[in-house]
């Protein structure tokens, strides 16, 4: 359970995963959990950029796929801003739970939101927020089904309102806490200062707002999460661009850079089929 694991005083690197077959590989590779990201998910299923395009429905259903590949291990969710009022989260939070999923992430973003490391981010005000968190809260049916609560207001209306808000989602019953996009180790430090008790999330974005901090680094900073949610899209997307340029050209892609026809069968299970 990753209440369990939480409970240790050890840094969780949990990477990104985006649809049921980047489950399997990250559960194969050994991490202990994994996190499904609504950029991966926006990318990997309409193509387009993370600015709110996905559905509720359509994240739900790419949770459960993402949950059935990934099992025993825990997956944490983005749930967006919960795709509309209280009453939309509390729905959100059931079929999360259902899909088998162990945390949703929500956050204060109006919406249609956009990416946490993107510019002109714009949250709704902090009654709103923290009544996202509650309701999240309500609706789950066991305690053991985490609410992670993330404000992006760091970068709307700095520091101190991203700390006055976390305290909000902490009162509202939230078990993690996600403040999005600090621009600096000392940033990063005062998070932790002013929530010495609580699981805290840095979330690793290359090219990012946040310092690229090694597991290390995190661990002596006292964060208990590491987030890599678009590392492994990134460089699966240039995997594509490659192949699909060496196949445009006639060319053959090397077999140091693909896996063999056997291989993949042996990577998604085919033995257990024969």
């Amino acid at each position: 359970m990753l209440s369990e694991l939480l409970d240790s005083d050890d840094t969780l690197i949990i990477p990104g995963v985006y649809d049921a077959l980047s489950a399997l590989i990250a559960r194969q590779v050994g991490f202990k959990a994994l996190y499904m990201t609504g950029f991966g998910v926006a990318g990997s299923l309409l193509g387009k950029p993370d600015i709110g395009l996905v559905t509720a429905s359509e994240m739900t259903e790419r949770a459960r796929q993402i949950a059935a590949a990934a099992a025993p291990l825990p997956v944490l969710a983005d749930g967006d801003t919960g795709y509309g009022n209280d009453y939309n989260i509390e729905r959100l939070v059931n079929d999360y739970e259902q899909a088998g999923v162990q945390c949703i992430q929500l956050e204060d973003q109006v919406s249609p939101k956009r990416c946490g490391h993107m510019e002109n981010k714009q949250v709704v005000d902090i009654g709103q927020a923290a009544s996202r968190i509650a309701a999240a809260v309500r609706a789950r049916s066991s305690d053991r089904f985490l609410i992670m609560a993330r404000t992006d207001s760091r970068a709307t209306h700095g520091l101190d309102e991203a700390l006055r808000r976390g305290a909000a989602f902490l009162t509202a019953g939230a078990d993690i806490l996600f403040i999005e996009a600090p621009v600096s180790v000392a940033e990063l430090e005062t998070i932790k200062q002013e929530f010495s008790d609580v699981p805290l999330v840095a979330n690793l974005v290359e090219d990012g707002k946040t310092p690229l901090l090694t597991v290390a680094e995190l661990r002596e900073l006292g964060y208990r999460i590491a987030l890599r949610p678009i590392t492994a899209l990134l460089a699966v997307a240039r995997t594509l661009q490659e192949s699909y340029r060496q196949i445009s050209l006639d060319t053959p892609v090397s077999e140091a850079d693909r896996l063999t026809f056997q291989a993949y069968n042996r990577l998604v299970g085919l033995d257990r089929y024969t």
